[in-house]
């Protein structure tokens, strides 16, 4: 390792003890030394408070102590200070491993007084050191304090940015090219589109810092073939976590502005009264009321330009209505007291169709139902076309079975579906899960509407809605009888 300082014991390695309670930093300077044989230098310790320390020079007798300058558990100034009290000779190192590279500074006992340590703190405070190579440690000359290498630091920074700024520029280049959304088919899609271009810029400028500083660290920074070192300690950067603290604060407030501002224009209202439709979702079916109109349908007719109130319920569980092209999304809730509304005026005609965003049982994936946007006057004679009363039971029975959305269980051409088919299901007799049987009557279709637990068909499960005979009228329940009893 070198001469020793005061030209003595010369030839006799150098006895290093080690003060910090950081083990990384402990153990990992540790290993430094033990693997540069040619610096002679042997760790006979390692300690982590100052009692240990100073028992340890009693016992030990190191030449040189390395103390951890930025651990606040060995506390530097009393150690300094009961460490000049002594007479031997000994050298200290304060050694600190913060952001911007390793740095150490030499006390040696020899040299200074007790009485200059607190202008010595304060001098090492103002004008922080450079490391110190081993050699210097060991007395090797006067160390020399090597001017900061800015003008790397500066390429390095200039090449991060240069690939952060490439891959920027074409992840929004090619945001531009690419139609992520559907459509746009409502006067409210157009505010939540921009609101969609802020969040996908947002994302584009966060994903090309993160990869691109990551990518150019790993490329230029990484492990040399043959380097088994340890990487340089490090504690954190005060400035550096405020900062990420604060910046990403500022975008969450101010996305959340921008999305208050989106919300009130998808909620802004009309001129005029709104057309008032109630949405019922069903496992697994919607179905669509016009109160005014006195229309119940199966597919949401509406008019182009004219804002539509939706008043969306659940008769199970919870579902979501949702139409891409509108844009606009809304829970349906089961209960009488969860009614939600959902604002939409639809501004494209077209057909498209309305999903539910909530997984809500085993047919989830087949709850769709059309939707429609036609002109005023098609509207017109789509309602007119749409109040003309049928014209017998059967024919009832077959609106009812759709409108109520019953198809979504049962068929009616004995295909299977999570409920038995209605084909030739009148007059049968019915095998029970409960062993028993039944004779599949009037009595039987009227108890399986108003109470659908009471008697299960074997091979099948309970999913029918509890409530389903609260929304249909006895006349309606007669037309359904009706209309099973014609399937033959």
């Amino acid at each position: 390792m070198g001469t020793r300082m005061n030209g003595s014991n010369q030839g006799k390695p150098w006895r290093i003890l080690i003060a910090s309670s950081h083990p990384l930093f402990a153990k990992g300077l540790r290993s430094l030394l033990e693997k540069r044989r040619e610096m002679d230098a042997v760790v006979v310790g390692l300690v982590s408070s100052i009692d240990e320390a100073l028992t340890a020079l009693g016992s030990l007798h190191p030449d040189l102590v390395i103390v951890d300058y930025d651990d606040e558990r060995v506390n530097r100034d009393e150690f300094l200070a009961r460490f000049v009290e002594g007479e031997g000779r000994l050298r200290v190192v304060l050694l600190s491993l913060k952001e911007g590279g390793s740095e150490a500074i030499v006390y040696d006992r020899r040299t200074m007084a007790a009485s200059q340590i607190d202008e010595w703190l304060e001098m090492w405070n103002e004008n922080q050191a450079p490391f110190i190579p081993p050699r210097v440690l060991a007395g090797e000359g006067t160390p020399r304090i090597p001017k900061p290498k800015r003008r790397d630091s500066m390429k390095h920074f200039i090449a991060a940015a240069f690939v952060v700024i490439v891959l920027m520029a074409a992840g929004l280049y090619g945001y531009q090219q690419i139609n992520l959304l559907p459509d746009q088919a409502s006067l409210q899609a157009a505010s939540i589109d921009n609101l969609f271009g802020i969040h996908f810029r947002a994302i584009i400028v966060l994903f090309a810092l993160i990869v691109g500083l990551m990518v150019y660290s790993v490329l230029v920074f990484r492990r040399k073939a043959g380097d088994t070192s340890d990487g340089p300690h490090m504690e954190g950067n005060t400035k550096l976590e405020v900062a990420w603290t604060i910046l990403p604060l500022g975008a969450v407030l101010a996305l959340a502005y921008v999305g208050g501002i989106t919300l009130g224009d998808t909620q802004a209202l009309p001129d005029q009264k709104p057309l008032q439709v109630k949405v019922v979702g069903s496992q697994w079916s919607w179905r669509f009321e016009y109160p005014e109109l006195g229309i119940i349908s199966t597919e949401l007719v509406l008019p182009v330009d004219e804002q539509t109130l939706l008043e969306l319920s659940s008769t199970d569980v919870i579902h979501s209505f949702w139409v891409p092209e509108f844009r606009v999304k809304q829970d349906a809730l089961p209960g009488e007291d969860f009614a939600r509304e959902l604002r939409v005026t639809p501004t494209q005609i077209g057909e498209f169709k309305v999903r539910c965003a909530e997984l809500c049982g085993r047919l989830h994936h087949a709850m769709e139902s059309p939707v429609k946007v036609i002109a005023q006057q098609d509207f017109d004679a789509w309602v007119k076309s749409k109040t003309v009363a049928c014209t017998g039971p059967v024919e009832c029975g077959n609106l009812w079975y759709q409108q109520f959305g019953c198809q979504a269980c049962h068929s009616v051409d004995g295909s299977a579906l999570v409920g038995p088919s209605w084909k030739g299901i009148y007059g049968k007799q019915e095998s029970l899960s409960d062993g028993t049987s039944a004779l599949v009557d009037h009595d039987y279709i009227v108890e399986s509407i108003r109470n659908p637990g009471a008697k299960i068909t074997a091979g099948f499960q309970n999913l029918m809605p509890a409530n389903i005979a609260a929304n249909m009228s006895d006349d309606q329940i007669e037309d359904l009888i009706a209309f099973i009893e014609s399937l033959k």
